[in-house]
């Protein structure tokens, strides 16, 4: 997932940045299997937020797994980002060359 953070009112070209991006990721940081990147783009001007998501290569439109009222804590955000980190440097400590198994 990339999360692009705008200051200002959407304009299309942010749309096609994001795509760039998630071209970008689609080749380089996705792994067979996987599905494809989702972007999001944040944008917020005075008094105005908006929120539009790049599906563009995605084979269905609409993914949707749990709608929030309440923004989580940032305890639990937290802690998923580190459970996060740690996955991916054992992912990459597994690639290394000369790795004793």
């Amino acid at each position: 997932m990339i999360i692009d953070l705008k200051l200002g009112k959407f304009a299309h070209a942010d749309a096609g940045q994001m795509h760039l991006y998630l071209n970008y990721a689609a080749e380089h940081w996705t792994h067979q299997g996987e599905n494809p990147p989702v972007g999001i783009i944040l944008c917020a001007a005075k008094g105005e937020s908006l929120v539009r998501y790049a599906t563009d290569n995605l084979p269905n439109k609409v993914l949707v797994r749990e709608y929030l009222t309440l923004l989580p804590e940032e305890r639990f955000i937290a802690a998923e980002i580190d459970k996060t980190r740690r996955l991916l440097e054992a992912r990459v400590e597994k690639r290394r060359p000369g790795r004793t198994p």
